[in-house]
């Protein structure tokens, strides 16, 4: 078995491998190139594994993202992507092979961290990524969908006058593409656990919508001055209206879009595909049970790659001090940690002190983002707390400035 770098005379081989170890069959890109999920590879990225006779049997790909991280941080990070190895070839030791080949060259490249989307959840573990991010869908029976009105004091009178709702307006996904590509990159920006969506991916139209160029309406919504703050991507078929996303980081403006999309006259139901596990859209309901939560997932991966650089470069918002033991088995490697934060800074240095947590690099990259709680990870058997308060501090120092959600998919 022999693993190597692609390039972009790959492009075709590697395209048509992908598709076969997943039984697939490629559709017919436009003239550009575009218009296809697989658009936006990086060629330069990619990893190819061949059988002794030089056949194809395996790939493997990274996309160039930049992950938001709690305090509004912004770090490179490559998004692991078209892994897959030929039924004929697996269990032959090229998905281990390949994953540590890319692993080598994230360092390489001076990252310290990378990103996936699992497709099967007992995969990744072994290679050091752990779920860190999560996303439900909530299906409304738009007959029992009225918005109930705020019961806290202030609130309530700013929803009956209607002050800070702005407006909504209806478009199709063709006639507003800088629109969705400048909204969505302030948003991310604000958001943790959300990556960037490249320039070329909009160029090309690559993913799902409303990046892909599938018919879609986009509700966008502006604030008091005009300025668009928001927006929501739909279709409606046989009665069902499906939201792709909802892109907002105002709870104001989330719930006016909701308020739009449940309004839909023609619909029976309505099905928000993407609603991070901790929003409150199902409370403003006037019926709780309008609602039906169903998909409740993880979604991003996280993999660190050097513990002490991405420890001291995420915010923190309680001061304290921890002792991390990592194991990290996929790469042969350990390491004991004294993480210390003062004044929402961390500093991180390797120590001899005596642990207050021993977990897997995979259970340190679910904590990271603030997604996870360390606690539950020792509740389950999968940290080990040292001293009992250790697991709360834990908890305490790793919480984020609002839960992380990721709904872009590659």
């Amino acid at each position: 078995m022999d693993i190597r770098p692609t390039t972009e005379q790959d492009r075709e081989v590697f395209v048509n491998t992908i598709h076969a170890a997943f039984a697939m069959h490629p559709e017919t890109p436009a003239e550009d190139g575009g218009g296809v999920f697989w658009a936006a590879y990086e060629f330069d990225r990619g990893l190819l594994a061949t059988a002794e006779d030089g056949r194809p049997v395996g790939t493997a790909g990274a996309y160039s993202f930049e992950l938001t991280l709690p305090g509004e941080t912004v770090v490179p990070t490559s998004g692991v992507t078209a892994v897959g190895v030929l039924p004929s070839h697996r269990r032959q030791g090229a998905l281990t092979a390949m994953m540590r080949d890319q692993l080598a060259a994230f360092r390489e490249r001076g990252e310290c961290l990378s990103v996936l989307l699992a497709s099967e959840a007992v995969i990744y573990r072994r290679f050091g990524y752990g779920p860190a991010t999560y996303t439900s869908r909530l299906t409304v029976d738009r007959h029992r969908a009225a918005m109930a009105v705020p019961r806290a004091s202030g609130a309530a009178d700013a929803a009956a006058s209607g002050s800070g709702t702005g407006s909504v307006e209806v478009m199709r996904r063709a006639e507003c593409g800088e629109l969705l590509e400048e909204v969505y990159d302030r948003y991310r920006r604000a958001q943790p656990g959300a990556v960037s969506r490249p320039r070329r991916w909009w160029s090309l139209r690559a993913g799902q919508p409303p990046v892909a160029m599938a018919p879609r309406y986009i509700a966008v919504h502006r604030d008091a001055d005009g300025v668009p703050d928001g927006y929501a991507c739909y279709s409606l078929d046989s009665g069902t209206l499906s939201v792709d996303e909802i892109i907002t980081t105002d709870d104001a403006v989330y719930t006016a879009l909701a308020r739009f999309l449940v309004s839909h006259d023609l619909a029976e139901k309505v099905v928000f595909k993407h609603v991070p596990t901790e929003h409150p859209l199902r409370w403003q309901f006037e019926d709780f049970r309008a609602g039906e939560v169903s998909g409740d997932t993880d979604w991003l991966w996280v993999r660190l790659l050097d513990v002490p650089r991405a420890l001291t470069t995420r915010g923190w918002f309680t001061d304290g001090e921890l002792v991390l033991d990592v194991d990290d088995p996929f790469l042969g490697e350990h390491g004991r940690y004294l993480l210390t934060v003062r004044d929402g800074k961390a500093e991180c240095v390797t120590t001899d002190r005596e642990p207050d947590l021993s977990l897997d690099i995979s259970d340190l990259g679910s904590i990271y983002l603030g997604g996870t709680a360390p606690s539950r990870l020792v509740r389950a058997g999968h940290i080990r707390a040292h001293r009992p308060e250790a697991a709360a501090l834990a908890d305490a120092l790793f919480r984020a400035d609002r839960p992380p959600h990721c709904l872009h998919w590659f």
